[in-house]
C-alpha cells in the first residue's frame, strides 16, 4: 500500500522543511511514502487541487472537526486496508484557511491530530511523525510504547 501526503505549498518555515525530511529518511526503508504538494490560494481552489491530485485513492481529510484517532485505531485502520487491498491512501492537508465542506464530504475519513487548531506544516510534520510510528507497529519494532 502507497500513502500520499497531499499538501498546500512546500513547508516555508525551516523546522517543518527539516521534520519532513527527517521524517522522509525514517520512513524510505519502511514503506512507500510519496509527498505531493499543490499550489497554495483560496480554499475552495486548494481543495479542488488536493482532490484532484489524490484522485482514486482512499482519501482522509486532515482537519480539526474530524475523529481523534489513537496511533492503535490508526493502525488497525491500516491493517484494514491492507486486507482490504487498498493500494493509495491519501492524506489531504489545506492551507491557513482550511478544507472547504465539499472536499471533506468527497473524503472516505475526516482525521483530526489533537483537539487543538493547528498551523499546516506542523500538521505535515506530525502526520508523518504518525505514518512513522504505524510503520514501526507493523514491522514490529519497539519504537512505540503504549
Amino acid at each position: 500500500m502507497d500513502f500520499i501526503v497531499a499538501a498546500a505549498a512546500k513547508p516555508s518555515l525551516a523546522y517543518a522543511r527539516e521534520g519532513v525530511r527527517f521524517f522522509e529518511e525514517r520512513l524510505r526503508p519502511l514503506g512507500k511514502v510519496e509527498l505531493r504538494y499543490v499550489k497554495a490560494g483560496p480554499s475552495e481552489e486548494v481543495s479542488r487541487r488536493l482532490l484532484d491530485a489524490t484522485s482514486g485513492c482512499l482519501r482522509i481529510a486532515l482537519d480539526e472537526r474530524g475523529e481523534n484517532w489513537t496511533t492503535r485505531r490508526f493502525e488497525a485502520l491500516v491493517r484494514e486496508w491492507q486486507l482490504r487491498a487498498v493500494k493509495h491512501v491519501a492524506f489531504l492537508i489545506g492551507a491557513a484557511d482550511g478544507h472547504t465542506p465539499a472536499l471533506r464530504r468527497a473524503c472516505d475519513f475526516c482525521m483530526c491530530l489533537g483537539c487543538h487548531t493547528m498551523q499546516h506544516e506542523l500538521a505535515l510534520v506530525v502526520l508523518l511523525e504518525q505514518l512513522y510510528r504505524v510503520h514501526t507497529l507493523l514491522a514490529g519494532s519497539p519504537y512505540h510504547r503504549d
